[in-house]
Formats: structure tokens, sequence, C-alpha cells
């Protein structure tokens, strides 16, 4: 019996080229397929919670302007540049 608190696991299925890529990438970073993909599933998952708070936002308050959208567009991309810096 597996002691403490394991992992569960998944089986999946993946295009070739997407196979390669992703080991491409995990052994890039140095971690594991595994590592790499959760890493990616939780990237995903952030980003679909940020677009359905948007949603509702924008349900409650009418949709952005496009001056907001340049704005949050700028502030993205400043806090993509210094995560990768």
């Amino acid at each position: 019996m597996p002691r403490g608190n394991p992992s569960p696991k998944l089986a999946i299925t993946v295009d070739p080229d997407v196979y390669r890529q992703v080991v491409e990438a995990a052994e890039a970073e140095g971690v594991s397929v595994s590592s790499w993909m959760t890493a990616a599933a939780r990237r995903a998952l952030k980003i679909r919670d940020g677009l359905a708070a948007v949603a509702e936002w924008e349900a409650e308050h009418g949709s952005l302007t496009a001056a907001e959208l340049a704005d949050a567009r700028r502030r993205v991309g400043a806090a993509a540049d210094c995560q990768s810096a």
C-alpha cells in the first residue's frame, strides 16, 4: 500500500508532434514530463478561471472597452516579462 498522499495518475493520448514537443520542453526545463504537464494544466486552468471571471464581470458591468483591453494586455505583457527575467 502506498504511504502518504500519492498523486493520482492519468493515462492520456497525444498526437506524436505534441508528445515530442512536451518531452523536449520538459528536458529543456530539467523537469519530468509529469511535472511539466502538471504545470501546463495549472496554467490552462488559471486561464479558464480568469476568462470565466471576466465573463462574469462583463455580464454584470458590460463589455470591457478597447482601452481597458489594451491596458490589460500591457499589464499581462509586463508581468510575463518580469517572470521570464
